[in-house]
């Protein structure tokens, strides 16, 4: 698990690092005064701190790099409330520790990596959200995807996934998922185990 968290810190925050400098035409850097003092009239408003660019594409429609500062949680939702997800993020790491020490044993390799991966992706935004009072995105997956007929579920333009992420969001999900698999396979044996009612 160990391993696995100090790798996944390291490359998120890694790429955050080249992403602020390197996506733009010259480096972003911002203060966390800066993000505050916006951020005090109105949170949605701290992009201004980013220069307009265009976005670099790496695999056409499937995965383009721009910069958005998100002042929120995943998704941007709940802008202004840094100090409930710092808190939040806290808990979570100290549930996903508890649950470590608890319940995976040497040989559960994948909740190990799992659980690695979930304290990676908190301990990252938790550090944007500590040194700058945001997150520093920069992940654009399925640019221009719609949905199929106008559906728009997610509302917007109808994008499938109109969001931009980071890649502590990204070992978030897959570490979710990875721990849902974990306990499903976990519990397998016991539901075998019981009795048939007669």
């Amino acid at each position: 698990m160990l391993t696995t968290l100090i790798i996944g810190l390291a490359i998120d925050l890694g790429s955050k690092y080249w992403a602020f400098r390197s996506i733009a035409p010259d480096p972003v850097s911002f203060t966390r005064e800066q993000v505050l003092a916006i951020a005090a009239t109105d949170p949605t408003k701290i992009g201004m701190l980013i220069p307009r660019h265009d976005s670099v594409v790496v695999v056409p429609s499937v995965l383009e790099l721009t910069l958005v500062l998100n002042p929120g949680a995943v998704f941007g939702m709940g802008a202004g409330q840094r100090s409930f997800f710092m808190f939040f993020t806290a808990f979570a790491i100290v549930c996903c520790l508890a649950m470590f020490v608890r319940w995976v044993s040497d040989r559960d390799r994948l909740a190990q990596a799992a659980i690695g991966l979930v304290i990676s992706g908190g301990l990252g935004n938790f550090y944007d959200r500590f040194m700058y009072a945001c997150v520093r995105d920069f992940l654009h997956p399925f640019p221009g995807w719609k949905w199929p007929g106008g559906w728009k579920p997610l509302g917007g333009s109808g994008e499938i996934w109109p969001y931009v992420s980071n890649v502590a969001d990204a070992f978030l999900l897959i570490g979710i998922v990875a721990l849902a698999v974990f306990l499903w396979r976990h519990d397998q044996p016991a539901v075998a185990q019981k009795p048939k009612a007669a």
